[in-house]
């Protein structure tokens, strides 16, 4: 079933194979067995990537609940001993001030039998994977809502605003409103990002799509894009005033864009003791920071 779930995930015989550390036919093999043991093939292995069944697709959230449930017996013990063993998965947007670095330094310290694996990628990607299970925790970007499936602590909230060279047009305005931006060249981080969200919201709400005309991955590449006098940036405003020597920060209201960063988790709360832990010691730095 470990096996199992890793192909389904990976859709990938020799990555699952990598994922797990074990060669690659005796992964085949081990699933060949558990689908003549059901009676039924659980993957479709016709085409380049590999697919569920429709059998498959029922199966899998039973072979996690499963593995889960071995894991429990598992931590189980660990907590009548006094032990904590396991392994948590945390993602993380690309850009934050959040600490996380000392965040997971300290809870190794705190408990070095547990493994620890840290990805980044966009924000709705994060959160798919956290209420998959991928993933026990994530800081992610959201809007003023409470995405369905997670529960979080903000982190920060600060305002969504454009930035421009100091030639730009609108570099002499201290806040424009949303409709001056309609049919202006953007730059922009890319889809599935919180910043990206919040703009093709209003922009949306508004009855107008962005005119995007560079999108780049990381903020600081949007401030150079702007500086050369390529559009006006999307950027957090805390950043924006951090580069006042080389931008012009303009606001958006009416009406006011705001962005929150959140560490995130599952609404029905981490599985194992380990993901418990973690999202404990988190609670406190959080919690404690100014």
């Amino acid at each position: 079933m470990q096996y199992f779930v890793a192909v389904a995930e990976e859709r990938n015989f020799t990555r699952a194979a990598e994922r797990l550390h074990v060669a690659q036919p005796g992964v085949s093999a081990q699933i060949r067995r558990l689908e003549r043991e059901l009676g039924q093939e659980l993957l479709d292995r016709s085409g380049r990537a590999v697919r569920l069944t429709e059998v498959g697709a029922v199966v899998l959230p039973y072979a996690r609940a499963a593995l889960a449930a071995v894991d429990g017996a598992r931590a189980a013990v660990d907590e009548l001993t006094g032990l904590l063993h396991g392994h948590v998965a945390v993602g993380t947007v690309t850009s934050h001030h959040v600490d996380l670095p000392g965040l997971l330094a300290e809870f190794h310290d705190a408990h070095p039998a547990v493994d620890i694996t840290l990805s980044e990628a966009t924000s709705d990607a994060l959160m798919e994977d956290l209420r998959t299970g991928r993933l026990d925790a994530a800081i992610v970007s959201v809007g003023a809502g409470a995405p369905p499936g997670l529960e979080f602590i903000v982190v920060d909230d600060q305002p969504v605003v454009a930035a421009v060279g100091p030639d730009h047009e609108l570099a002499v305005h201290e806040v424009v409103s949303l409709d001056t931006l309609r049919g202006r060249p953007l730059i922009s981080l890319p889809h599935g990002t919180g910043l990206r969200a919040r703009l093709d919201e209003a922009c949306a709400a508004a009855g107008f799509t962005p005119q995007i005309a560079f999108e780049a991955s990381k903020p600081e590449v949007l401030a150079q894009l702007a500086v050369r006098g390529l559009g006006a940036a999307i950027l957090p405003g805390a950043y924006a005033e951090s580069l006042a020597g080389q931008l012009r920060t303009v606001r958006i209201d009416p009406p006011a864009l705001r962005g929150r960063l959140v560490f995130a988790w599952r609404a029905d709360g981490p599985r194992s003791p380990a993901s418990r832990a973690l999202l404990d010691r988190a609670r406190a730095m959080l919690h404690a920071a100014p």
